[in-house]
């Protein structure tokens, strides 16, 4: 598993994942000797202890990676991606998976489209997010779930729009703050 598209900024190695195998990724060292957690391995780690949230980043990996939800079951388990053809590959392998659509832009009937795609929520970069959006989503019964929320700004705002969860660089300190609500 791998957010970046290069291995640079979070190993001791340099390039790009989609260049290297398996083998190649877990032998990088990923800070204080941990290695690259294949998909795998975070299924059995959490199972049974909190669900898990999978971003596919690229088309063409998604058949693979329901290939491991199948075999290593979570729940809850979330798919999200950019790419609603993903999200579409992903409902007939895996029926009843939730998906998610990831956006950086306004895209206009948002909404409308998640209904229509069977989408269960729409995953807004945080400065597009509106109350508009959080409101027509609810209405249908869609989660909104903005990235990437940073501060005690950020999360009251979400927060006052009723938005359903959030990425944060920084989960510690967001949960500290939902704590002190």
């Amino acid at each position: 598993l791998m957010h970046d598209p290069e291995v640079d900024r979070t190993t001791d190695g340099r390039g790009r994942v989609r260049d290297m195998t398996a083998e190649e990724l877990a032998q990088l060292d990923a800070g204080n000797g941990e290695h690259v957690p294949t998909l795998t391995e975070v299924c059995r780690l959490v199972r049974g202890t909190c669900g898990l949230f999978v971003e596919i980043k690229e088309p063409g990996t998604e058949m693979e990676i329901c290939a491991v939800l199948d075999r290593e079951p979570v729940s809850p388990v979330w798919v999200v991606s950019h790419h609603s053809s993903v999200l579409e590959t992903v409902a007939e392998i895996l029926p009843g998976t939730s998906t998610g659509l990831i956006f950086s832009r306004q895209i206009p009937g948002a909404t409308e489209y998640a209904v229509k795609k069977n989408i269960h929520a729409l995953l807004p970069r945080f400065d597009i997010t509106e109350q508009a959006l959080v409101t027509a989503a609810h209405a249908k019964g869609i989660l909104v779930v903005p990235w990437t929320l940073n501060g005690a700004g950020d999360w009251a705002r979400a927060a006052d729009m009723g938005v359903d969860g959030f990425a944060a660089d920084d989960p510690c300190a967001a949960k500290a703050w939902m704590d002190e609500l």
